[in-house]
């Protein structure tokens, strides 16, 4: 099936990291630092992710700060003309080596925030101090003049301050808040019953989302990604694999999304051995489910599989066992009460969660 140009690119600049967050979406089995792509391939792919028609640039870990050439990076990715969006922890990140990488053509900060209250959002994040350099970190993205932006992984342990996170964003001086529930793929995935919040708090998120919305319009914009599990429909997944954006990761290989690697007998290519367009393009993983052919009913003949595209197909595999079935997360999948057991078994679920590996040097 022939492609359409993607509009965004994730670049996953190294899985080091110094947080060791339960719900981390980032593969079990890391890459190491000695795999890690150089300075002068990352330049390369992304100038051949502009001549594919990239226009966003996503620089991402891990912590993308624990690359000591962050700055040279993004020098190349302005001179490519893309715009970029880093997506730190603020950790590894002073206000001098923000300036440069503000002077380095950095055009966007979005910034990762476990929790309101700072034992808290230390505890999630596994690192003492974090909290405290966040605060410090997005005071310094405002007075830098970049646009600031909170993102927040909702669960459990945090779903009941989702209106503090909302108004410390507008207090901060941010643009933009992304509110999304934990997507359980990897270390989330093996989390889920402590992550899984109850229907009655998503309401309630929901219902608060509303009326901040309405109470901070035009001051700051509230994204709400709302939990998979809860809905009738499945969410049209990276709006349909292969149809708008790609994910590199730290090694070279190309996914289609970021949990790709979870579906077995796939065939990734890597851009050490082959352009980013030839990829996109002709990758054997982009065309397994690119368009409409590889659907199977309820999908191929449902009115909606042009707008959720049969759902997410890392979603499926994980809890069906197989990437080609209905995401079970819709109400008309034969699989539908997997998701429903899961619901179940969340109830009297202990907090308590396994934390990822801390990832600081991943040294070979």
């Amino acid at each position: 099936m022939t492609a359409s140009a993607p509009i965004a690119m994730l670049a996953e600049l190294t899985h080091r990291c110094p947080l060791a967050c339960g719900y981390c979406s980032n593969p079990m089995e890391l890459d190491r630092r000695d795999q890690e792509l150089d300075t002068a391939t990352w330049a390369r792919v992304f100038q051949e992710a502009e001549a594919l028609g990239v226009l966003q640039l996503h620089l991402s870990g891990g912590e993308p700060a624990a690359r000591g050439d962050l700055a040279e990076l993004l020098r190349s990715a302005a001179a490519a003309g893309l715009y970029t969006n880093l997506i730190t922890s603020a950790v590894g990140l002073s206000r001098d080596r923000l300036q440069a990488l503000a002077a380095a053509g950095l055009d966007h900060v979005q910034l990762s925030v476990q929790h309101i209250d700072e034992e808290s959002a230390d505890g999630i994040a596994g690192y003492r101090g974090a909290m405290a350099r966040k605060l410090a970190f997005a005071r310094w993205v405002v007075d830098l003049g970049l646009p600031l932006t909170l993102n927040v992984v909702l669960h459990r342990a945090n779903i009941g301050v989702a209106e503090d996170l909302v108004r410390l964003a507008a207090t901060l001086g941010a643009r933009r808040i992304e509110l999304a529930h934990a997507q359980y793929y990897g270390w989330a995935l093996a989390n889920r019953n402590a992550l899984m919040p109850s229907r009655a708090e998503v309401d309630q998120t929901r219902e608060a989302v509303g009326r901040l919305r309405n109470e901070l319009k035009g001051r700051l914009v509230i994204d709400y990604v709302p939990p998979d599990y809860f809905g009738r429909y499945p969410k049209p997944c990276t709006n349909g694999w292969g149809r708008q954006s790609l994910n590199v990761t730290p090694k070279g290989l190309v996914l289609p999304c970021h949990a790709a690697e979870t579906i077995p007998d796939l065939e990734f290519w890597n851009v050490r051995d082959r352009s980013l367009a030839d990829i996109w393009n002709a990758s054997p993983a982009f065309q397994a489910f690119r368009g409409e052919e590889w659907m199977r009913e309820p999908c191929r003949s449902c009115e909606r599989r042009s707008a959720d595209f049969g759902g997410c197909r890392c979603q499926a595999l994980a809890l069906t066992g197989d990437a080609r079935n209905a995401d079970p997360v819709c109400h008309l999948s034969p699989h539908r009460d997997v998701v429903d057991q899961a619901l179940a078994g969340r109830a009297d679920a202990p907090l308590r969660m396994l934390g990822r590996p801390l990832t600081r040097s991943l040294a070979s």
